[in-house]
């Protein structure tokens, strides 16, 4: 039992998240990715997608040296346009990281691709549709005594 760490998080989670170094990245997918035909670390999470990319990212600085320090897996024949799903993920980053995150985003089979390179991938409960994200991790800021 520890202190300062969301309940969703895991051991097994928590030990990929603290194993990651900078530049490494994170799939947070909804219920139907094929999360465990792409990723070699899979772990769960039995709720929906912003609630576990809130709890995963409180522990998880996001990278500021990219251009898109989150993607989503673009919705087929929308042009572009995010869904409510995509916002509520992008407003939980924001709101974690204390900054503007940016979000780009990959058609459905590059997604499946980027998905394959991820440290892990955590599969959560969400039901509505493209509910999936990778996240590039960053660096915490130097904290001198």
């Amino acid at each position: 039992m520890l202190k300062g760490i969301d309940p969703l998080i895991g051991p097994e989670l928590l030990y990929s998240l603290a194993s990651m170094g900078h530049g490494d990245e994170l799939a947070i997918v909804d219920r139907n990715f094929p999360a465990y035909s792409v990723g070699e670390r899979v772990h769960r999470i039995d709720v929906d997608a912003p609630s576990a990319a809130a709890a995963i990212l409180s522990l998880f600085p996001l990278d500021s040296f990219v251009d898109h320090q989150l993607l989503c897996m673009e919705v087929i024949g929308s042009g572009g346009a995010r869904n409510e799903v995509q916002d509520d993920v992008l407003a939980v980053a924001c709101d974690a990281a204390g900054r503007q995150v940016s979000m780009g985003g990959l058609e459905r089979f590059a997604f499946y691709e980027r998905a394959k390179r991820c440290f892990a991938v955590v599969q959560t409960t969400e039901d509505r549709p493209f509910g999936c994200f990778i996240l590039s991790k960053g660096v915490l800021p130097d904290f001198t005594p």
